[in-house]
């Protein structure tokens, strides 16, 4: 049966991004290859006709993750300007921390995983990070050095605050972390 041009790339997108939402709700371990695939709407057998093991598929969700929070920010310097960094602490402690886990951002719901998972796919997390941490600090002031340590020091804060506020059941601890962590952001490099 012949497929139509494009079909197979835009099916392989769509395992990688349902496959991406399980493992940022349910992580790699509560996340099996029939599970993902279902998500996915396809067979088992579709699942490994593009991705060889759950493993690459995980490997695969990291990056296209990472690369997304690097658009973003982009995105976000382009149309905010000097207003970016603001508006990027204001976004990732508001819809970033309250969204579903499974559109959460990969960087804050899958850096757990990563650390449990093969050299290979830390390697590849690493090239992302220093993509996006490359992103961050193309938007802040100072000599490259202390825009880089600005922007480690500001992914570290809102990636950890997020972790936190998400992983108590109190709305109002919740906020106050990520009060404290918007006042702490706001005031680097100030």
């Amino acid at each position: 049966m012949a497929h139509r041009p494009g079909q197979k790339e835009e099916s392989r997108a769509r395992i990688l991004q349902s496959a991406g939402r399980g493992f940022r709700s349910r992580g790699f371990g509560g996340s099996g290859v029939d599970g993902l695939a279902k998500d996915a709407e396809v067979t088992s057998g579709a699942f490994y006709a593009h991705f060889k093991s759950k493993a690459d598929a995980f490997r695969e969700a990291v990056v296209v993750g990472m690369q997304d929070l690097q658009r973003g920010v982009e995105q976000m310097r382009a149309q905010l300007g000097t207003r970016w960094r603001k508006g990027f602490i204001d976004f990732y402690l508001g819809d970033r921390r309250t969204c579903e886990l499974a559109d959460s951002c990969a960087l804050q719901s899958l850096s757990g995983e990563v650390a449990r998972a093969d050299e290979a796919t830390r390697r590849a997390y690493e090239i992302e990070l220093r993509a996006i941490i490359d992103a961050v600090a193309a938007g802040l002031d100072g000599t490259p050095k202390a825009r880089r340590e600005e922007a480690i020091s500001l992914l570290a804060l809102l990636v950890g605050s997020v972790t936190l506020a998400r992983a108590v059941d109190d709305p109002a601890i919740s906020s106050e972390i990520a009060a404290a962590a918007r006042k702490a952001a706001l005031a680097l490099n100030a």
